[in-house]
């Protein structure tokens, strides 16, 4: 695929996820394995772009008020050390695409399933809130360690699920967490055991990073301002499930 053209739709990608709170890593893997990149070096592009994408993401969000640290935290207690962790773990890569694509369709179906978020605000210091946060949080930043993307994606699907925030919010909780996780995981990614380093080709892919970085922007405040909490949650479960079904559906051709 031409760099051109691979900018150009990860461009779109950034718009699109940063309207509802995601950094689109799971979008830029896609784009990168389907463009025949090195599925190793892959995570540490996406994880980058997620983190450049979010960014302005959080201080959108926050400006709005649907973001604060006492609902953030919870979550990123454990999710940090985890995604850490998980960016460390070698993987094949028919276990990299088949436990992302896999993934991402439960994360749609629950979605679909039982779309509507609490109207109402939890109590967000609550002993219910912080349990369910914090385990939640862990998992998902093991799995998004491992797949390297900042697992807003798999925490959205949860919140809704659990009644823990409205739709708005929820945004603004996943942009958070997908930063914080992004980080520890590009961490791990770039420490990883093995004899491959992603590092040098990694800094190959700036003009990626330049364009999502202007998407995210306009994506952001388009979330946090501009868009409807239907729309957001509708935007967020076709996402998922394009995704996913685009992954799957390689990851099939690999094994038969």
């Amino acid at each position: 695929m031409p760099l051109l053209l691979l900018a150009a739709m990860f461009f779109l990608v950034a718009v699109a996820y940063a309207s509802v709170g995601f950094g689109g890593g799971s979008s830029y893997n896609a784009l990168l394995i389907l463009s025949g990149m090195d599925y190793r070096l892959v995570p540490a592009i996406s994880l980058t772009c997620n983190i450049l994408v979010v960014t302005g993401g959080v201080i959108h969000y926050a400006r709005a008020g649907a973001l604060s640290v006492s609902q953030l935290l919870p979550f990123i207690l454990l999710s940090i050390p985890m995604a850490w962790f998980g960016g460390r773990l070698p993987v094949s890569e028919l276990v990299f695409i088949g436990l992302l694509g896999f993934s991402l369709l439960a994360a749609a179906l629950q979605m679909l399933w039982k779309p509507r978020a609490s109207p109402q605000r939890s109590g967000y210091g609550g002993t219910r809130y912080w349990l369910t946060s914090a385990s939640a949080g862990g998992f998902i930043g093991l799995l998004s360690g491992i797949t390297g993307i900042g697992g807003g994606i798999f925490l959205a699907p949860v919140i809704y699920f659990l009644h823990l925030a409205p739709a708005r919010t929820v945004a603004g909780i996943t942009s958070g967490f997908i930063l914080v996780n992004s980080i520890a995981g590009l961490a791990g990614q770039m420490m990883k055991a093995g004899d491959y380093s992603p590092v040098n080709d990694w800094l190959g892919a700036w003009p990626l990073f330049v364009v999502v970085v202007i998407g995210g922007q306009i994506g952001s405040h388009l979330g946090a301002y501009r868009l409807s909490e239907e729309w957001i949650k509708r935007l967020t479960a076709v996402l998922i499930l394009y995704v996913a079904l685009r992954l799957i559906w390689r990851w099939t051709g690999m094994i038969f």
